[in-house]
């Protein structure tokens, strides 16, 4: 009898990692599709991103009440706790990175008549994989319950950020430039947050990965290269 509970509350751990894992997975073809469309000009993409992002919900919902099942009737401990706490956690990441990726789908309607300027639709490009790769790489280290590959995202995080400030930069010259693309520029610099946020969720999603696996946090200072906010700032003086 002991056996049989021991067995299903493992069952019931698995499940959760599955669920994860496949919250994921439907989070990384989200983004892909959110950066095909805002590359491209893909309406029908970026409606059919949008569409998705009720799955991914779905998905969260169906973990939580997996999670409060198990902390009810099973009181983990341990491991099996951090492991149950993590798949709270994880899955609300998840949740944001598809509602970021829905964003950038919805701005992508409004923008895909005006043209940007080639270059900054390679710059938000060149974000927009960045950070996927940053998303696939700590749902990796998720499956694999890797330390060190989630490591390796948490102290990457600030490439992502040096992307985004080099395109605020060259965005805010373009609208000073022309004073009729200040709409539509002001959508890609959305966009382009948007993208940073996802490498931040990506982040929080290696924190988490690493307490599980050691059980202690990192004792490092979040790697951060976002100047944006001063650079505002000092506009604002001048």
């Amino acid at each position: 009898m002991a056996e049989h509970i021991v067995r299903s509350f493992q069952e019931q751990l698995e499940a959760l990692s599955t669920g994860i894992v496949q919250m994921g997975g439907l989070c990384e073809a989200q983004l892909a599709n959110a950066i095909d469309a805002v590359v491209k000009r893909d309406l029908p993409r970026a409606e059919q991103t949008i569409a998705s992002d009720v799955k991914i919900d779905a998905l969260e919902t169906e973990i939580e009440q997996q999670v409060i099942r198990l902390l009810a009737m099973r009181q983990p401990l341990a491991l099996d706790l951090r492991e149950t706490l993590a798949a709270l956690k994880i899955s609300n990441d998840l949740e944001r990175i598809g509602d970021l990726a829905k964003n950038v789908a919805k701005r992508t309607l409004v923008i895909a008549r005006d043209a940007p300027d080639h270059n900054l639709t390679q710059g938000l490009a060149r974000m927009g994989r960045q950070a996927l790769t940053q998303v696939k790489a700590v749902l990796d280290a998720y499956t694999r319950r890797d330390a060190d590959a989630a490591l390796a995202v948490w102290k990457h995080d600030d490439d992502i950020d040096e992307l985004y400030n080099s395109l605020f930069r060259e965005l805010l010259t373009y609208m000073m430039e022309d004073p009729r693309k200040i709409g539509p520029s002001t959508h890609l610099l959305f966009i382009a947050k948007n993208f940073e946020r996802i490498g931040d969720h990506a982040t929080n999603i290696a924190e988490t990965v690493c307490y599980v696996v050691s059980g202690r946090r990192i004792g490092e200072e979040r790697p951060k290269s976002d100047t944006t906010t001063s650079v505002a700032a000092r506009d604002d003086k001048s």
